[in-house]
């Protein structure tokens, strides 16, 4: 059968419409983040940021796990996924690995002052001073609040971690290092505090046992970033959709309990100045 110029025409711009709108359906804005606590955990606590983001920006959006804290670095740069919930260092390390390519958007309010906490089981450590010659375990070697900051409170106090302790050790996260903690693997840890109280109030640590003996100044911390050469609308859409989200709401509530905050707020590169000084001093970065 002959297909007249003008049947054939049509037949192609329906099926041009129908692929162009494939593409859109199959596009997925793909998040992810630092793997500071179990992956589950991370799933369960952004599935609702997920949703709202969706229903803001107009795409399909899917959390990307990642295996530690340079693979997230990696992933964003390279392209793989499209925003990442970092600490401070990793974003200071992603934006020196990118020649400044990477923008954090936002922060909670908590992190412009985010702090860390030493924990112990041993009686006998009530001091920074009191780890000499004892066994500590960080988190990960990238974590702000589980390594950087904590180190370099340490410094601060003419303690040297690598000569002065008996041992330091690396968990990988800090929900990890209190179990190092509590089962007598080291005589004390170093994590980040919002992690610390959550595992109180959910009483899957008695602070009566593992106790916290020093509690650090405050400092920058996490931030959601992206590539600054990302879509100047969707950034701001992005953008938007965190400093709307309103504690007042129920639904809203849902979602900023389980990020653990009251609101969120811009945040820049400038920022995390002292967290790159502080990188350097400890010899983190080059």
């Amino acid at each position: 059968m002959k297909l007249s110029f003008k049947s054939l025409l049509t037949a192609g711009m329906l099926l041009a419409a129908s692929w162009s709108h494939a593409q859109s359906a199959d596009h997925v804005f793909r998040v992810s983040a630092i793997p500071d606590e179990a992956p589950t955990e991370l799933q369960r606590k952004f599935k609702p940021l997920g949703e709202y983001l969706e229903k803001k920006i107009g795409m399909k959006v899917e959390f990307t796990p990642v295996t530690d804290y340079a693979a997230s670095v990696e992933a964003l740069i390279n392209k793989k996924v499209d925003m990442v919930w970092f600490g401070g260092f990793t974003f200071v390390q992603a934006n020196d690995r990118s020649k400044g390519a990477i923008t954090p958007l936002v922060q909670r309010a908590e992190d412009e002052k985010f702090r860390s906490v030493f924990v112990t089981t041993n009686k006998s450590i009530n001091s920074l001073n009191d780890l000499k010659g004892k066994t500590l375990s960080f988190g990960s070697e990238s974590s702000t609040s589980g390594h950087l900051m904590p180190r370099y409170y340490l410094l601060a106090a003419k303690i040297n971690p690598d000569t002065d302790l008996k041992r330091i050790a690396f968990s990988g996260a800090h929900d990890a290092t209190v179990a190092a903690v509590s089962g007598g693997k080291v005589d004390a840890g170093a994590l980040n505090i919002s992690v610390w109280e959550k595992l109180v109030e959910s009483k899957k640590v008695d602070p009566n046992v593992v106790r916290v003996f020093y509690t650090t100044p405050g400092y920058y911390d996490y931030n959601w970033s992206v590539r600054t050469d990302m879509n100047a609308d969707l950034k701001k859409k992005l953008t938007d959709a965190f400093l709307a989200l309103d504690a007042s709401k129920p639904e809203d509530k849902v979602i900023m309990d389980l990020q653990r905050t009251t609101k969120f707020i811009p945040t820049k590169a400038d920022n995390y100045k002292n967290i790159e000084a502080a990188a350097k001093n400890a010899g983190l970065l080059k």
